[in-house]
């Protein structure tokens, strides 16, 4: 099934609002396309406008950098899994069944929709894992970081954090776990699929997916029981 969500990127990623323009959608769709299918560091304008049937000079319309354009997805994503984890919590009452669903959500292995207006968003978590970092482990961070472009990342880690807080409510350090858990998510399964021996997965070679919920599910529900 598809459906329309509408999220409101920082205004500091794009030059103009691609959500405004089929050209502006068609620019965020493809690069997702394309940064799934060559990889960020061979990802680049001239690529993603052969791909649209456009010109470059059309991209950097929208979009300065290659590495803001990411930003924007990454937005995005971040924004959607606050939104779907909301959604999803609506009817648990219990805070080790919300973190549960977190881990699930976080890992992809809850029930979603796999697509989004035009998003795909099993190429979507894809980059996630290989790329996200790529957005803020940067020498210029601290003043990309003045412009709030990480804020949705933020507060998906705040409200994580939150429910880690109604689950153990003495716990000293629920952002930094947040934080943790995503990061640990992405980086496992990246592992997992491709440098499995980083990983215990070399001994069960059980789906990825699953492997990264089971060692997050260890991790949480040992700390915070």
């Amino acid at each position: 099934m598809e459906f329309q969500v509408k999220f409101k990127v920082n205004e500091n990623l794009y030059l103009k609002d691609p959500e405004n323009s089929e050209i502006g959608r068609a620019i965020v769709k493809n690069s997702i396309e394309l940064i799934y299918e060559t990889g960020f560091e061979s990802f680049t304008f001239k690529k993603l406008a052969q791909k649209i049937n456009s010109t470059e000079a059309t991209i950097y319309r929208y979009f300065s950098s290659k590495h803001k354009l990411l930003t924007y997805i990454l937005n995005w994503y971040w924004s959607y899994i606050e939104f779907i984890s909301k959604l999803r919590l609506q009817e648990i009452k219990e805070p080790q069944q919300k973190m549960e669903k977190i881990l699930e959500i976080i890992t992809h292995n809850d029930e979603t929709d796999d697509k989004i207006e035009d998003y795909d968003l099993t190429k979507l978590h894809n980059i996630v894992i290989a790329e996200s970092s790529k957005a803020y482990l940067v020498k210029e961070v601290d003043e990309i970081n003045k412009e709030m472009v990480f804020s949705p990342l933020k507060s998906l880690c705040a409200f994580i954090g939150e429910i880690i807080v109604e689950a153990k409510t003495d716990f000293p350090y629920p952002r930094s776990f947040a934080s943790t858990l995503l990061e640990t998510a992405h980086d496992q399964q990246f592992f997992s699929e491709h440098l499995p021996k980083l990983t215990d997965n070399h001994i069960s070679k059980i789906d990825h997916k699953k492997y990264v919920l089971n060692y997050l599910r260890f991790i949480t529900f040992n700390l915070i029981k």
